[in-house]
């Protein structure tokens, strides 16, 4: 049975997982875990994605993140290419360094968020990467520390974290510590690490006792959350799918979606592909790459050609696009 696409929308919580081919160890060492930080700071800050928690494993990585105007595949994409590309360069080594899917489940928030936080930043514990649950807020390489103020580092966002716990940032690093530190030794909780209504409920109590109430939920393994949560993200997601489809029935291309901008701008098409320095013409050009590669679903490497950019300028231009079109209710479509 063939995979579902991934799920995502602007703003949308998601828990990321990205494990290396084969089980095999991704970081070797400091060195290792330092530029994967490095470009892990690079990617979020240029994409405006916030990260929530984070823990770098042997073998495999965890991340928090609520995407901005940039998919989370794109803001993946620029993260695992790079490091990959470094790591095999340094190592002399070939081919993929990790699993060809990652993992990105699309969490309702106010149900799983602070759950999410500390089921993340215990791996290292879990994993015996720490001796106890002291040590772990001074390990590096997650996000604990940063936290409860023993590392700093300006992609993640603590302030928000600590607000769910307290009213200031003393009270929030108290309740925050005491919270983490309750389910230090839980142990593993798959529930948390993927989707479905099987995690959703936590298990096949949940299941059954949704069952016996005559509650019947919607679930999906890409998304973690009750089943009004699933339902409405499915929504939206099926929404789109099927503007896709039917543009793609009606023979809707690349020139006419720059003939569609040209409209909208007022500016004309050659205008837009040659370029320039005026706003309107740079919005113009925004437009076309977020409508481009969300509905025509367009190679970015296309795009780039066309417009004469990089891959990465065209993705920077496909999120300030798409926040454009929201905030001035433009549509593909006349």
């Amino acid at each position: 049975m063939p995979r579902k696409s991934r799920i995502d929308a602007a703003g949308a919580v998601h828990h990321v997982i990205a494990r290396g081919i084969n089980k095999a160890d991704i970081f070797f060492d400091d060195a290792d875990y330092k530029s994967f930080l490095n470009r892990l700071d690079s990617v979020l800050t240029r994409t405006k994605t916030a990260c929530y928690a984070w823990a770098l494993m042997s073998n495999h990585f965890h991340l928090l993140l609520r995407t901005g105007s940039t998919p989370v595949s794109d803001v993946m994409r620029r993260l695992l290419t790079g490091y990959a590309v470094n790591f095999n360069r340094k190592y002399k080594r070939f081919g993929h360094l990790f699993q060809n899917r990652y993992k990105s489940i699309l969490c309702q928030e106010d149900l799983y968020l602070k759950e999410l936080v500390r089921y993340i930043h215990l791996n290292p514990l879990r994993a015996g990467m720490v001796p106890d649950y002291r040590s772990l807020g001074r390990y590096y390489y997650c996000g604990h520390g940063v936290i409860l103020g023993y590392f700093k580092n300006d992609w993640q966002d603590t302030e928000y974290v600590l607000n769910l716990f307290g009213k200031d940032t003393r009270s929030g690093r108290r309740g925050y510590s005491e919270f983490v530190r309750k389910a230090a030794d839980q142990g593993r909780r798959p529930e948390l690490a993927g989707g479905g209504l099987l995690r959703s409920q936590g298990g096949w109590t949940g299941v059954k006792a949704l069952r016996r109430s005559g509650d019947y939920q919607k679930g999906d393994e890409r998304i973690l959350g009750d089943g009004d949560f699933v339902m409405s993200v499915l929504s939206k997601a099926n929404e789109s799918m099927t503007r896709k489809y039917d543009l793609k029935a009606k023979g809707y291309d690349l020139k006419d979606l720059l003939e569609r901008v040209a409209e909208v701008s007022g500016i004309t098409s050659d205008e837009i592909i040659r370029a320039g320095r005026k706003r309107n013409i740079s919005s113009a050009r925004d437009l076309l790459c977020y409508w481009a590669t969300e509905y025509l679903n367009v190679k970015q490497r296309e795009l780039a050609g066309l417009l004469n950019i990089t891959q990465a300028a065209v993705s920077m231009a496909a999120g300030r696009g798409r926040i454009l079109a929201e905030e001035l209710k433009l549509n593909l479509e006349t």
